[in-house]
């Protein structure tokens, strides 16, 4: 009960952080999709800590924080995906114009992160070689599209 009261108050303050972070200006597209990729970070972080056995493997913590994770990824995020946000076109996008020219590809990089998190939210639960086995799709998910869409940091 203890360390999931310390996983809610941590979630809480990753989001609070998130949000005032977004709140100074900026564009609104471009601050929804860094909050929501930064909800993604989170999540992940929990999970791969206690995959890499960096910290105690929780069975509820890792539910939760992979169910964040599937819900994330089936969010529609239509709205954060504004042509003209490209990185370079607007401050705070690492976003490649790709996103924009190649509709196909980016769609089924984000089929790869929806299919891969909700396979780690059946199984995240289940134990830490449970949760290890299925961190591979999800990670597969956000590699693929990182890999094609993100640019450097400037």
């Amino acid at each position: 009960m203890r360390r999931s009261l310390i996983a809610i108050t941590a979630f809480a303050l990753a989001t609070g952080t998130v949000a005032l972070a977004g709140g100074h200006g900026g564009n609104p597209s471009v601050k929804a999709r860094n909050a929501h990729m930064g909800l993604y970070s989170f999540n992940l972080g929990l999970l791969g800590d206690m995959a890499k056995g960096t910290t105690e493997y929780n069975a509820e913590i890792a539910s939760a924080a992979a169910n964040q994770l599937a819900a994330l990824a089936a969010f529609d995020q239509s709205s954060y995906w504004v042509e003209g946000t490209a990185q370079g076109e607007v401050d705070g996008s690492r976003a490649k114009a790709e996103i924009w020219t190649d509709a196909a590809g980016w769609a089924e990089k984000q089929d790869l992160m929806k299919t891969g998190s909700a396979s780690l939210a059946a199984v995240a639960g289940n134990g830490l070689e449970a949760l290890q086995a299925g961190m591979g799709a999800a990670g597969e998910g956000c590699g693929a599209c990182h890999k094609a869409y993100r640019g450097p940091r400037n």
